[in-house]
């Protein structure tokens, strides 16, 4: 087995809005960790960070409580995702990642606390699970990002505002539907 990330794959929320689309996903990671693919999974806030989204809009709780409630959901989405992958192992820090890899287990972050330790992005709507995935594949040395989204269309129309900004250099990014997800992480 790797202890290396070659791979994040950031697993949109927005997948939780229909069925199926969840269960794919969580087929084709399986797959690949058992070919010893060095994968990370960063999970995005979907419904849980709408939540959050709603409440900003309602209460103005402002930009630093957004900012990490809206991370704090993409723990819950983390736990979601953990508990429906047999392999699986949730994971808060990268050296957890390196170790759950090193015993074939597929390290699923729940980011806060890495995130609340260092505080590397803005605190604002335009930086979404999309840029703190980029960060994360940046801090873990990733050669590719594969960001799994309902639709596929133009890069652009599809990442958050930030997302140019939190982009490594040289990191590749694929975007990939549920369905499509296995063929992207065979692709080189």
């Amino acid at each position: 087995m790797t202890s290396r990330v070659d791979t994040v794959v950031k697993v949109g929320g927005a997948l939780l809005s229909t069925p199926g689309p969840l269960d794919a996903v969580v087929r084709a990671l399986e797959s690949a960790i058992a070919h010893g693919d060095g994968l990370a999974v960063v999970p995005g806030g979907g419904p849980f960070a709408d939540v959050v989204r709603n409440v900003d809009t309602r209460l103005r709780i402002g930009a630093d409580a957004s900012h990490w409630m809206a991370v704090l959901a993409m723990d819950q989405h983390a736990l979601l995702i953990a508990s429906r992958t047999a392999s699986a192992r949730l994971v808060e820090h990268p050296a957890e990642i390196t170790g759950s890899l090193v015993h074939g287990r597929l390290p699923v972050l729940a980011p806060y606390r890495w995130l609340r330790a260092r505080d590397p992005l803005p605190h604002s709507w335009d930086v979404t699970s999309d840029s703190i995935a980029a960060w994360v594949a940046g801090e873990l040395g990733a050669r590719r990002l594969v960001l799994v989204k309902p639709v596929v269309a133009e890069q652009s129309a599809l990442v958050d505002a930030y997302f140019e900004r939190a982009l490594p250099n040289g990191l590749a990014v694929v975007i990939a539907d549920a369905a499509g997800l296995t063929e992207a992480l065979r692709a080189t």
